[in-house]
């Protein structure tokens, strides 16, 4: 095994046990077994247990806010069409990275008290861009005005989050149908509403 994969196999392990027996669950030697390292070779990457659930974490959120950021760079004809490639983004890399979802949602409040803030200010940092997004698209006409902001935004992300609990890799639709599907869905809802003509 290349030194450089070790981490990488850690994690694997440590998704693929966090999520089919619990973090609470899992041991650091059921882990590196798992990995096929040693235990010195795991802690010189990671410093805990704690540290690896983070790091699992971690790696989601700095691809999606990667992705997010390279949207917005490229900018848009209007805010809508940003909004819906960044939509498209999150759902379909949520998707390909279920079991991580799935870990961190089921387990993030064992994280401990740093970490737990470190990953709300992240997430909290790519909701407020989003907001934008969204608060941009209302003034140009595109979002409707009558529910809050935040209300809008949480329609969504509930949405992701619940991914784990009903997608399955092996049925019918792929990610990038989901996606494009979920995001028809949620813009949809959003847009402003036009009034009925008069009969």
């Amino acid at each position: 095994m290349k030194q450089t994969s070790v981490a990488d196999e850690v994690t694997r392990a440590a998704v693929e046990l966090f999520a089919s027996q619990g973090y609470a669950n899992t041991s650091v030697q059921q882990i590196v077994e798992a990995a096929g390292v040693t235990k010195g070779a795991m802690y010189h990457y990671f410093e805990s247990k704690d540290d690896l659930l983070f790091g699992i974490y971690d790696r989601l959120l700095s691809l999606q806010k990667r992705h997010l950021d390279e949207i917005i760079a490229a900018g848009g004809e209007n805010a809508e069409a940003v909004l819906r490639a960044v939509c498209i983004d999150v759902i379909k890399t949520s998707i390909e990275s279920l079991d991580e979802g799935t870990v961190y949602f089921r387990s993030a409040h064992m994280l401990s008290a740093p970490r737990r803030q470190e990953v709300t200010r992240r997430r909290r940092a790519y909701h407020d861009e989003v907001a934008a997004l969204l608060e941009r698209g209302q003034q140009e006409g595109a979002f409707r005005t009558d529910i809050p902001a935040p209300l809008l935004i949480a329609h969504f992300f509930s949405d992701v989050h619940y991914l784990s609990h009903w997608y399955s890799p092996g049925g019918p639709e792929s990610a990038a149908q989901v996606a494009e599907q979920l995001t028809e869905l949620y813009l949809t809802g959003i847009h402003t509403p036009h009034p009925h003509p008069k009969e």
